[in-house]
């Protein structure tokens, strides 16, 4: 039993980080200390002073855990991790989670390409952006290749050249076929070196360049082709029209400013590069309400920038920040050159911020009705389902549906829905190992029983990791360490038991709910603790249930359709490590079945044709294991 006055006697005095658990073992809360000792005891003492929301999340705590690092810089980036990886009920929380494109440059090939890239890597490649618009890259990438002629093949030069026949661009005239040699290297670099002209801004190159050969083909009267060079002029000067916003030439800074609703806030950021504003972004974010606008700006540059490929040398900010400075060397260790905050009183960086802040109260009014509609199908909806079962918290809800494939295997999907939301991330697929032929209930009662025991697992390497790890080092353990609220069964009461039956013998304590059927198949009431609850069909909560049991049927006949199209001969022992065709055919021939093969020994195994001793421990350990 965990004795909370105990433990905060125990609390070290030094800088960590500290995780807050409820009753079902859920993290409700993960804060940084520069002392341990003195943050988390602040929780457990007079209610004076803490907002409401602090004080519900108190209610809640069971127990508490702690990971003591060597300095708060230390905290901070861990800080930022487990809060990514957990995503904490009461922790202020960044929706969005975007992968901003770059355009890859492959300057270290003899013909180099230009691609779309989603991270920025550390290889040879000039990268160019990050750009806010993956239409903007697409575009600014077809109208180069157009224009200089850039190669879109794969192939490896000069060591291929010839091999094939030029592709189908160099016919229509989009392509000198350097793969042919039809264009020296020296001419290829120089129209590379204007294509990095263009991408670092100057725009003057290519405008005149198009302008030349629209009046050429025009003077030639070859009309459509002077269109088309027209069209490609015509969506530079837009690109072009897009970046007046000047400032110093050398400029590099997100301006970043927020709106706030009660427990919603959208954070506008300006991106300037080079002088110029290249584009802007909003983001949403929860759980804001009752806190300071300091702390709210501190949780968006935490969250937002431990995910963002690029970091700017300064960031203009509406307001004041917590631990500005300990942010400042944060940014600064992760950009590898300094990085300056800045909240501007005057002048024109002022006017950007309240520019910024405009926009951010403009996008959060504008959204308002489409939030309140999103939170009525998703946390309304859940609240509903709640007040149905009578729980007190719902959040996370699994959902678990077996079918019977032909031939050796029965198979099993999980969906899970997490704020009234799909969770696909978190999906998982299984195949039965221990059931031979069609039988739902041994199914079941298999996949739920590995399901729990690799949480457990999971959560024991967890713990090991924190031992041994800290700061950027922590790893994600994978997502059965968060256990469910609800366990949504698609049948009665059959499955209900089931579900009970193993939760029972893993000592855990989650509700499960089964899925009442009309004589139509249609859900018609929910059965919950031995009896028949009916729901309003009306409902947003009934229509929740409808869409984590169609996402549940989806999710398995995909399954279906992507096992019927492999071999036909594939089964189960293709999934055994060093079973192969030939070994498996060996196992089938003398065992006849997966019953018997489950009760083979190691030594029984080895002697059979094709096995040895190393194939016979791996075909009984994926039985017994």
């Amino acid at each position: 039993m965990f004795n909370i006055e105990e433990e905060l006697r125990k609390l070290p005095d030094k800088p960590g980080v500290y995780l807050m658990h409820d009753k079902n073992d859920t993290i409700i809360y993960v804060g940084k200390a520069v002392v341990l000792k003195n943050r988390v005891r602040q929780y457990f003492q007079s209610s004076r002073g803490k907002s409401p929301k602090i004080q519900r999340m108190v209610e809640q705590i069971a127990w508490f855990e702690y990971i003591v690092v060597d300095s708060e810089m230390e905290a901070l980036i861990l800080e930022c991790n487990l809060i990514k990886e957990h995503q904490p009920k009461y922790n202020t929380m960044l929706k969005d989670d975007k992968h901003y494109p770059y355009i890859r440059l492959t300057a270290n090939e003899d013909y180099p390409r230009i691609m779309l890239a989603r991270e920025r890597k550390k290889d040879k490649a000039k990268y160019f952006g990050p750009y806010t618009s993956g239409q903007a890259v697409h575009d600014s990438i077809d109208l180069l290749k157009k224009t200089y002629f850039v190669r879109s093949c794969n192939k490896v030069l000069p060591r291929d050249m010839g091999k094939e026949r030029p592709c189908l661009y160099y016919h229509m005239g989009q392509c000198k076929a350097p793969c042919q040699g039809y264009i020296s290297k020296e001419e290829y670099k120089e129209n590379i070196g204007q294509v990095e002209e263009f991408l670092n801004g100057n725009y003057a190159l290519i405008t005149k360049r198009l302008e030349q050969q629209m009046m050429k083909f025009s003077e030639e009267m070859e009309f459509e082709k002077a269109a088309e060079y027209r069209d490609l002029l015509l969506s530079v000067k837009r690109l072009a029209e897009k970046q007046k916003a000047d400032d110093d030439m050398n400029v590099e800074r997100d301006i970043i400013a927020f709106a706030t609703a009660g427990d919603e806030a959208v954070a506008q950021v300006f991106f300037v590069r080079g002088g110029k504003m290249v584009g802007r972004e909003h983001f949403y974010l929860t759980g804001v309400e009752n806190e300071d606008r300091s702390t709210v700006m501190a949780n968006f540059i935490k969250q937002f920038y431990s995910g963002t490929p690029h970091i700017p040398k300064e960031l203009l900010l509406s307001n004041e920040t917590d631990d500005q400075e300990l942010l400042e060397n944060w940014l600064t260790a992760r950009r590898g050159r300094k990085v300056r905050i800045v909240i501007p009183k005057k002048g024109s960086k002022e006017r950007l911020v309240e520019l910024a802040e405009k926009n951010a109260s403009f996008v959060l009014q504008k959204d308002s009705e489409r939030i309140a509609e999103q939170e009525k199908k998703t946390k309304g909806a859940l609240k509903e389902i709640a007040g149905w079962l009578d729980m007190d918290n719902l959040n996370r809800i699994e959902a678990f549906d077996i079918s019977n494939t032909s031939g050796f295997e029965n198979v099993a999907s999980m969906v899970v829905f997490e704020g009234g939301k799909p969770k696909k991330a978190d999906y998982r697929k299984f195949k039965t190992r221990t059931i031979d032929g069609p039988d739902d209930y041994a199914s079941m009662k298999e996949v739920l029983t590995r399901r729990f025991e690799h949480a457990k697992r999971e959560l024991e390497e967890l713990k090991e990791n924190y031992e041994e790890t800290s700061g950027e080092d922590i790893k994600d353990m994978g997502s059965f360490t968060r256990l469910p609220d609800l366990i949504l069964m698609d049948g009665g009461r059959g499955q209900v038991n089931i579900a009970l039956e193993v939760l029972a013998e893993q000592r855990l304590s989650i509700p499960v709910c089964g899925m009442v059927k009309d004589d139509n198949h249609r859900t018609r009431g929910l059965y919950y603790n031995n009896i028949e609850i009916p729901i309003d069909t009306r409902s947003e909560g009934f229509h929740l249930i409808t869409r984590i049991q169609d996402e549940t049927h989806r999710f398995a006949i995909e399954y279906h359709r992507s096992l019927r199209g492999k071999a036909q001969t594939h089964s189960i022992l293709d999934d055994i490590p060093g079973v192969g065709g030939a070994r498996r055919r060996t196992l089938m021939k003398h065992y006849g079945s997966l019953e018997a093969l489950k009760q083979a020994e190691v030594e029984e195994l080895a002697k059979l044709p094709s096995m040895n001793v190393r194939a016979a421990q791996a075909v009984y350990d994926f039985f017994h294991h």
